[in-house]
């Protein structure tokens, strides 16, 4: 399965290989997400071109992002990444990960309220000090020491957490920056998601 016509995955300099051209362990995880998602998010494809480097980047993606012990929420996660994603300009991390944000925070308006001025979103005081800290991680981490985590602490976070917050936003530092050197565009789908309620079905 290739992509839809309609969706550039990524600049015609790194074009994505085919889904029939994968690696087995690579396709099946590929037609994995598709069943789940309905769709193909591009950054599967777009970095199938080299399998090694795949492998590793959702080995620490998902050890990161899926992480149970972790003191932070789905929602907290991608509220990280949308907000330092957006401080990096990247518009693919911005949109999948603010689709995500809303699905999982159950509110339609805010990921775009972080991706602009997170200080000013309806999020709890918690988020807002673990974004304070993520946003220093993001721009300027060699100021980070220890007022930072003892704000952090101050709100309940352990310092395992704090260093999942600052794991996370390093991570997607350089998602943002191969999604966009390479070009990758966001998938349409993403756009639409969590915005709009499901209608009840009545009866």
């Amino acid at each position: 399965m290739s992509a839809p016509q309609s969706t550039r995955i990524t600049s015609s300099r790194y074009p994505a290989p085919e889904l029939a051209n994968l690696p087995d362990d690579i396709k099946a995880k590929v037609l994995e997400v598709q069943e789940k998602a309905g769709f193909v998010p591009n950054v599967f494809l777009a970095l199938a071109r080299r399998p090694a480097e795949w492998r590793a980047f959702f080995a620490y993606h998902d050890a990161l992002m899926l992480r149970e012990e972790s003191g932070l929420t789905k929602g907290d996660r991608e509220m990280i990444v949308t907000t330092t994603s957006a401080a990096n300009q990247c518009l693919y991390c911005v949109v999948a990960h603010g689709a995500l944000l809303r699905i999982y925070e159950k509110k339609p308006l805010v990921a775009d309220q972080v991706a602009v001025n997170y200080r000013k979103a309806d999020i709890t005081p918690r988020q807002r000090a673990m974004l304070d800290f993520a946003m220093k991680v993001c721009e300027r981490s060699h100021e980070v020491g220890e007022a930072d985590f003892a704000a952090l602490q101050a709100h309940g976070f352990n310092d395992e957490d704090i260093w999942d917050i600052a794991a996370i936003t390093a991570f997607f530092g350089l998602s943002n920056r191969i999604a966009s050197f390479s070009s990758m565009m966001p998938n349409p789908e993403f756009y639409l998601m969590g915005r709009i309620p499901k209608q009840k079905q009545a009866g």
